[in-house]
Formats: structure tokens, sequence, C-alpha cells
């Protein structure tokens, strides 16, 4: 089914930064797991395949409608030097994709691509109520107890707090 140059423009726009993130998830986690912070190794090698997943889902749209799917372009990341910097830069990485991703519903509504924006909606809920809130936690918590704390509840193995 032939899409909008728009929306498969747009959503190659979004694979990128699903793409950016997800390999600063990876650099992320090996960092952790190079550290012993077993707990947040864990929980960002989960964010690098859940990344994993929203590039694959967009992909098989962009197919789908008949475009060309991107892999290769990334914007730059930000591997942060200390746990909170990481946390940080994956905050602000997590915010830009839910701009665009409530950017690209947008177009998606002019265009009258309802099935695309229903995808990017499940994504964008993901986006907020998952990563987004989880950073926001943690940094709130490095606020409360300080970061050699912090640090210290998630070096243990388990799930991520």
């Amino acid at each position: 089914m032939q899409g909008s140059k728009k929306i498969i423009d747009l959503l190659n726009k979004q694979l990128t930064l699903e793409l950016t993130s997800m390999d600063q998830y990876l650099a992320h986690s090996k960092m952790y797991e190079d550290w012993g912070v077993s707990k947040l190794h864990e929980k960002l090698a989960h964010e690098y395949e859940e990344e994993l997943e929203h590039s694959q889902k967009i992909i098989e749209r962009i197919l789908f409608l008949e475009g060309t799917p991107d892999t290769a372009s990334r914007e730059s990341i930000h591997v942060g030097s200390d746990v909170k910097q990481m946390l940080e830069n994956d905050l602000a990485a997590e915010k830009l994709v839910a701009e665009s991703l409530r950017n690209l519903i947008s177009a998606c509504e002019v265009e009258k691509d309802y099935v695309t924006r229903e995808m990017l909606e499940m994504l964008l809920d993901d986006t907020e109520m998952d990563h987004i809130y989880w950073l926001e936690q943690h940094l709130g918590l490095i606020d409360k107890i300080g970061l050699p704390n912090y640090i210290q509840s998630q070096m243990g193995g388990g799930s991520p707090s």
C-alpha cells in the first residue's frame, strides 16, 4: 500500500531516534556491567531490547507503506561519565523521542493514516509510562538518598527496583 511520502519520511526520522536511543542504552548498559552495577545493567539491557522492538515496528510500517527504511542514520549519542549523568542523558533522549512521536502522531492525523497513528500511540505510551517515568523516578531517588546510596542500591543482582 503506497503511503504518504511525508509520513514515510517522518517514520524514518523516528527510526533514527529509536536506533540512536538503542545505541546509547547499549553503551550505558555495558558501562554499568563493567562497573558492577548489575541492576542498572539489566534495566538498560531491557531498554535496549525495547528500543529494538520499537525500531522493528517502525521498519515494518515503512515497508508496508512501500518506503525504504533508513537503518544507517543516527543522531549523536550522549554517553555519560557517571551514573547520574547517564540517567539524565537517557531521559533527555527519551523526551526527544516522545516529542517526535507526538509530532508524528499529529501528522498521521492530518494525512488520515490512522493505523500508523495507532501504532505510534502505543510506542508513545511505552516511552512515557515506562522509560521516562522510570528515569524520572530514579533521578528523584538520587536526589533523595544521594548518588553513593543509589549506586549501592543498584549493585545487587535481581530485577531493577
